[in-house]
């Protein structure tokens, strides 16, 4: 108990809570901002960090990441404009609810939700980080390529009409990821003599090509049409009825968030995906999907949040980044004379409550930030077309060059931007798209390194039981409909009378 309210004690300092408030403060702008990300501004904070002491150093950097988690659903739900890409799953509902006069309501419910996913996983990370990381070391390559093509899978249900449209998309996505220099083998691939390629396509501009200029083109076709929202609409908050109705939803998600964020490598936009995906599975709703469903929200924002603290397990238990932001913490650690693993959690365990705490606190300031500012934010949407479009471009342009000082990222931006455009004209969703492009390297790279193990027997694969529970589950999310079509024949025909 005494580590406890030592830990607690160090925070309480007024000092230590104007730093976690700023990077609460810088986390959710930079979350908001579509280009720039976490673990950059984490990256650019770490030198301002040498002069501080290692408590409100750390404690400033973990604020800043569970602040800047959820900033990226902020303009995913305005302008469907993810701000990073977990935040692309919440542009499915977010977006069309804003659409249609809601931005504050969902706004409001993408807060408490990512509150509510953060805590939980800040509760699991604090009483069963030394079991939970035990379990981390399990995955190996193999694991984690099964792992992800499981959440490749679920891109057949995350939007859209059409589950092989959506496949489809996805793998296109995986083929682009492919593009660059292979690291197993060092081969040139689809660079066609581009020299900004040897390194890959960059996810961030072709995520801001696909859903913000891809927006931009198509609401370009309906500038003479006027919608009518009225103001009291657009800043209301979610009322208690929404919450009870997304509370399983939360829950459950925000399981599937701690566990994977525990993976190292895996992170939140695997979690947003299954968090979406399994939303939706449960939903007795699912037709409201697309177009503006409160569980379309609830979960994937209570996923990403909640991998956000389970990223951090592996970090102070193992010494294992369970994300790129946590990458930068640790780097933090080491830099401030600390020893990640089992050793910090035995010689300095207020320590670890010390950033326990700072995380729950910065949990509690971004939902009074995203509570007091839904109603200043949902506002945007009343902005005339004819001013928010052009400036929406101006800032996907901005987005594109920061993450890399590349013109041949705004140009790429531009290309998604049209093909976006087009594959929503003919009912190919944005969202697989992006997310095959992200996963695609996790997958290629996980299974090269699975043949090297291997010494290229497949069949090796099979003696993971944890590989053969992803692959089973793979294949019945694949099958389902036609699964549950033979059993409900087979059912009814047991019981009709003979």
């Amino acid at each position: 108990m005494e580590p406890v309210i030592q830990g607690l004690t160090l925070i309480l300092d007024p000092f230590n809570i104007g730093l976690i408030f700023a990077g609460v403060v810088i986390g959710v702008a930079v979350g908001a901002l579509p280009g720039l990300s976490s673990p950059m501004a984490v990256a650019l904070l770490l030198p301002f960090t040498i002069t501080l002491d290692p408590v409100p150093a750390i404690c400033m950097m973990a604020a800043l990441y569970c602040a800047g988690t959820f900033g990226g659903s902020i303009t995913a739900i305005l302008i469907n404009a993810p701000g990073a890409p977990p935040a692309a799953a919440t542009a499915l509902d977010g977006y069309p609810m804003a659409k249609r006069g809601e931005a504050g309501r969902a706004l409001g419910l993408a807060a408490v939700s990512s509150v509510m996913g953060g805590i939980f996983s800040l509760v699991v990370f604090l009483f069963a980080a030394p079991l939970l990381a035990d379990i981390a070391l399990e995955f190996r390559p193999p694991e984690y390529f099964a792992l992800t093509v499981f959440a490749l899978s679920m891109l057949a249900s995350i939007s859209g009409k059409s589950s092989l449209r959506n496949l489809i998309a996805g793998a296109f996505g995986v083929l682009l990821g492919t593009a660059g220099i292979h690291l197993t083998t060092g081969v040139e691939r689809f660079t066609f003599g581009f020299y900004e390629l040897t390194e890959g396509i960059s996810f961030v501009p072709v995520l801001i090509g696909l859903f913000a200029l891809g927006e931009l083109l198509g609401q370009s076709q309906a500038l003479n049409v006027t919608y009518e929202r009225i103001t009291s609409v657009v800043v209301k908050l979610p009322s208690m009825a929404d919450f009870r109705k997304v509370g399983m939803t939360i829950l459950r998600s925000s399981g599937i968030g701690t566990f994977i964020g525990i993976l190292p490598a895996e992170g939140a936009t695997v979690a947003a995906i299954m968090g979406y995906n399994e939303a939706k599975r449960w939903s007795k709703n699912k037709e409201e999907f697309g177009h503006g469903a409160l569980e379309g929200i609830a979960g994937p924002e209570a996923a990403n949040n909640a991998a956000t603290g389970g990223a951090m397990v592996p970090t102070l238990a193992l010494g294992i980044p369970g994300s790129g932001t946590t990458a930068i913490i640790l780097a933090a650690l080491i830099m401030h004379g600390f020893r990640p693993g089992p050793y910090l959690m035995q010689e300095t365990p207020h320590f670890l409550y010390a950033i326990f705490g700072a995380m729950l606190m910065a949990n509690f300031m971004f939902l009074g930030i995203g509570l007091a500012g839904a109603k200043l934010f949902s506002r945007i949407t009343l902005i005339p077309r004819q001013f928010l479009w052009p400036s929406v471009f101006v800032f996907s342009m901005v987005g594109a060059y920061s993450f890399a000082s590349s013109i041949f990222d705004i140009w790429v931006m531009f290309i998604a931007g049209v093909l976006g455009f087009l594959m929503k004209r003919h009912g190919f969703g944005p969202a697989p798209l992006v997310m095959g492009l992200i996963l695609g390297k996790l997958v290629e790279e996980s299974l090269s390194q699975s043949m090297i193990m291997f010494d290229n027997n497949w069949f090796q694969f099979f003696d993971s039981p944890i590989v053969v529970f992803f692959f089973v589950v793979t294949l019945l999310g694949l099958f389902w409909p036609v699964v549950r079509m033979v059993f409900n024949k087979l059912f009814n025909r047991q019981t009709e009378p003979s």
